[in-house]
């Protein structure tokens, strides 16, 4: 093979949606994109999952909502978004043909709200899928109450699936008892792929004020001190339904993209490391591009799961 022409295929089909390269912006530290126009190229993402939309605007968590943490952070932003009418109208135009595919986390407080959005953001311009949270740490109601009981799961994933055709991604948390128990749930209800994971739930003190740091006290743990925990429920996901996964949790690295993608993950994507470098997709994808060169492999899809093999 000649090593100068040689380009290997990142391409990959996660859940019906054609990615140019398995890296996605993750929902949440990306916003709607806004603020990285300036930062990055939009090329190195093969997708974007924008902030998560509710219905009706909601004004997320007290402060303090963000603090540091060993190897990580916690935030409790709480889901502040413009809602669905805001985003129709004001963020997607701007994100519309900015070339990576977009995806649009939803959130709810209820099964009726959840497909609310769902059904608004059917047949609108620009949007390639849908990735349903239903396992966020830091709200109070809705949220990860349905991600937390297979049946629950398996009601909301039904109640989103008959309002849109859109390839539904379903987000879940690694809060649970049996998270292989809950994909199979999302899977069986008609989800097109799991993205894992969202954030570990926990707290800090301020020791000087004897009082929680955060002013939600409990938040979501991200960054590299999750990856590990996220790389285990990836490999057991991946082994027990047949829908794609979509891997996440402290990526910050093409070597830790490659872990997850030999674990069985279609896809990843990339949250907390995007604060501190912006650049990181990029990193990413030359660095995949380097490994399929030095193992003379011609596409990305034949690492997925190579390490169960």
């Amino acid at each position: 093979m000649n090593e100068k022409t040689f380009k290997p295929d990142l391409s990959v089909n996660l859940a019906g949606i054609a990615l140019d390269n398995p890296i996605l912006a993750a929902s949440g530290p990306f916003g709607y994109g806004h603020e990285y126009r300036e930062l990055i190229d939009f090329k190195d993402l093969g997708g974007i999952i924008v902030k998560g939309i509710s219905p009706e605007p909601w004004a997320g968590n007290p402060p303090p909502r963000v603090t540091e943490t060993p190897s990580g952070m916690l935030n409790a932003i709480g889901l502040q978004n413009p809602g669905l009418e805001k985003f129709l109208a004001e963020d997607l135009p701007q994100l519309r043909g900015s070339g990576p595919r977009l995806v649009v986390n939803v959130v709810g407080c209820s099964l009726e709200e959840y497909a609310e959005v769902a059904s608004g953001l059917e047949g609108a311009e620009g949007i390639d899928g849908l990735e349903l949270n239903i396992s966020c740490p830091n709200v109070k109601a809705g949220g990860m109450a349905f991600g937390t009981d297979p049946d629950a799961t398996r009601r909301v994933v039904e109640a989103v699936r008959r309002r849109t055709g859109l390839p539904l991604l379903v987000k879940l948390s690694p809060n649970v008892t049996s998270i292989v128990a809950i994909a199979r749930a999302a899977e069986a209800a008609g989800a097109d792929g799991i993205s894992l994971i969202n954030t570990l739930g926990g707290m800090l003190i301020d020791t000087g004020q004897k009082k929680p740091l955060l002013g939600n006290v409990f938040g979501g743990l991200s960054g590299p001190a999750i990856m590990p925990v996220a790389l285990k429920m990836v490999w057991e996901v991946a082994g027990a339904v047949k829908i794609p996964v979509l891997g996440m949790g402290g990526i910050t690295s093409a070597d830790d993209a490659l872990q997850f993608i030999m674990a069985g993950a279609r896809a990843v994507a990339v949250g907390t490391g995007l604060f501190y470098d912006p650049d990181l997709p990029a990193q990413i994808k030359t660095g995949l591009i380097e490994y399929l060169k030095q193992e003379n492999l011609t596409h990305l899809g034949q690492l997925e799961g190579a390490a169960r093999r």
